[in-house]
């Protein structure tokens, strides 16, 4: 091949990278184009949450099974999250409340892999005061700002995870980042919150809040009810537990799970299940 037929090859390549670069901001903006119909149809019919954590957990895991070729589906899967909350950010503003205790790098960086940076994130000095932010944002059902706080709580927290119990207080939505593996570049697992949604929930994994006058379950005693204990402190005499459950679950299924019921169980929420790699 001849100096001038590589160079002329290489320029073709360019050309069909910049044709396919031109083609996908095209489609970019083709779907901002459908935004102001999506508010108009959402209007019609009553309103709702612009929040849709089931929807996107079926459109990730199609992503995550069709995906091949050099591209990691890291970053796949961080410019379809970036896509997805910048236009509910562009459907509905809102502000993202981020539980920094734990040291801001490895949070802000689930921030950013997750939402981008065109959605503000506002940093937090505990996960109470995270989840109180997000209480106080709520505008109706579903409304307000979102919330992220680490998925594995540490002692002493002060059992912040009952801050989530109660009708009225904020939910757990999801749980991310959404495909897991041990070097993903964001992956610290995070809980994401909101104000309680009556619709669009994904429900595999559900969360509970439950006190236990004595010691409580151990760890085996939970996994051999397909549960996974996520926090645990002292609560008076006895201990708090923040726990995941197959998410058929409600309080009533949890509590009689035991042969040693607890007591004050509450629901905090539900996400889907992750997609693991390998």
């Amino acid at each position: 091949m001849t100096e001038n037929a590589a160079l002329e090859s290489l320029a073709e390549l360019r050309a069909e990278i910049d044709r396919i670069d031109g083609e996908m901001h095209e489609l970019l903006i083709e779907r901002g184009g459908i935004i102001d119909r999506l508010i108009a149809v959402k209007a019609r019919q009553g309103g709702g949450s612009a929040f849709r954590p089931g929807r996107e957990a079926d459109m990730m895991r199609i992503i995550a099974a069709r995906h091949r070729g050099r591209l990691p589906l890291d970053t796949v899967e961080s410019i379809w999250r970036v896509i997805i909350s910048t236009f509910t950010f562009v459907q509905s503003p809102y502000a993202v409340h981020a539980d920094m205790s734990g040291g801001d790098a490895a949070m802000r960086d689930s921030a950013r892999f997750h939402f981008g940076f065109t959605v503000p994130l506002l940093g937090h000095a505990s996960p109470w005061e995270t989840i109180a932010a997000v209480a106080a944002s709520g505008r109706g059902e579903g409304g307000g700002d979102l919330g992220m706080l680490r998925a594995n709580w540490r002692k002493g927290e002060a059992r912040g995870w009952e801050s989530l119990a109660g009708e009225g207080a904020p939910k757990i939505i999801a749980r991310l980042p959404f495909v897991e593996r041990p070097d993903h570049p964001a992956g610290m697992p995070v809980f994401i919150i909101s104000n309680p949604l009556a619709e669009a929930a994904a429900r595999d994994v559900a969360l509970f809040s439950a006190q236990w006058a004595g010691e409580g379950p151990d760890d085996a005693a939970l996994t051999a009810l397909g549960c996974e204990r996520l926090g645990r402190d002292a609560a008076g005499g006895g201990i708090s537990l923040l726990a995941s459950a197959p998410g058929d679950w409600d309080e009533a299924r949890f509590r009689a799970a035991f042969a040693s019921a607890p007591q004050n169980v509450a629901w905090l929420g539900s996400h889907a299940e992750r997609f693991a790699l390998g």
